[in-house]
């Protein structure tokens, strides 16, 4: 049996990504959002996914590459001088597990975070990590036992069939093929604490290895060999280029992504899948 979801990340981030993720929703496959509680256009997000109740939304949980929710103040040890999470993954992740001030305050902004998104009275759907990064042990357990006191469903597990994407995508099989070995243990490790947690997750994911080129015809060949099981394919779409997705995207096709989201063609091709649209709720 095969399962669908297909999410729409960053929810918040900017107007034209809000504007893309509600006409992804409306015209087109988008089922479920990712919501950055601490972004810029969260406020508009939130209003939006008010007005369509079959739009799922979830928490796009931001440890790095953004920006807190709670005063720079309260987290000394977290965030730069400008008041910024950490860019630099490596070194964050180091922080994360081996300095006790840098694990209280991740963990008091976790909550945080939990909270903003219980406060916007939407129902959670699911957590994700921007950039993955509740693979990271430390942010994971933290997700996790902060999660059940707000009801937390389900976690996205980052899993690219490899052989599958290049076989949509036509090039990279090797890096495609690295990428999955290297994050193979951390794989492991959240399937194993998610079951353990009785949490739900997705068998597969389409997005990792071509994130913000995940054009129309692409998406197509992606559906075309959806593997049994639930499979979630996200998106970063936007109407138009802004200062956020030129900051924070650079490069990415985030137009193009919107068009695939949209096109008949493609929801065509989920319909020739025999895959049944849902969200993790449904799982």
């Amino acid at each position: 049996m095969k399962r669908l979801i297909v999410t729409g990340d960053d929810f918040g981030l900017a107007v034209p990504v809000n504007d893309a993720i509600e006409a992804a929703h409306r015209e087109g496959i988008l089922t479920t959002a990712s919501l950055m509680v601490s972004g810029a256009a969260a406020a508009d997000a939130v209003e939006r996914a008010r007005r369509l109740p079959t739009l799922r939304v979830g928490l796009h949980l931001v440890v790095v590459k953004g920006r807190p929710v709670l005063p720079a103040a309260e987290l000394p040890d977290l965030v730069d001088a400008s008041g910024a999470l950490p860019d630099r993954l490596g070194r964050a992740g180091f922080r994360f597990f081996f300095l006790p001030a840098v694990r209280r305050q991740l963990e008091v902004e976790i909550r945080a975070q939990f909270r903003a998104f219980r406060e916007t009275g939407l129902l959670l759907d699911h957590v994700s990590g921007h950039a993955h990064m509740h693979l990271h042990p430390t942010v994971l357990g933290l997700t996790i036992g902060i999660g059940r006191d707000f009801g937390l469903p389900a976690v996205r597990v980052p899993h690219e069939p490899p052989v599958l994407s290049w076989r949509a995508a036509g090039s990279g099989l090797v890096p495609r093929l690295a990428a999955s070995l290297l994050l193979a243990p951390w794989m492991a490790l959240l399937r194993s604490r998610l079951r353990r947690a009785g949490l739900r997750a997705n068998d597969h994911v389409f997005g990792m290895n071509d994130s913000g080129r995940m054009e129309e015809g692409r998406v197509r060949r992606i559906l075309g060999g959806l593997p049994d099981g639930v499979t979630e394919i996200y998106f970063h779409p936007a109407t138009r280029s802004c200062a956020e997705l030129e900051r924070d995207m650079p490069g990415y096709r985030n137009e193009d992504e919107l068009r695939a989201l949209t096109s008949p063609a493609v929801r065509e091709a989920v319909a020739a899948s025999g895959a049944r649209p849902i969200a993790f709720g449904d799982i």
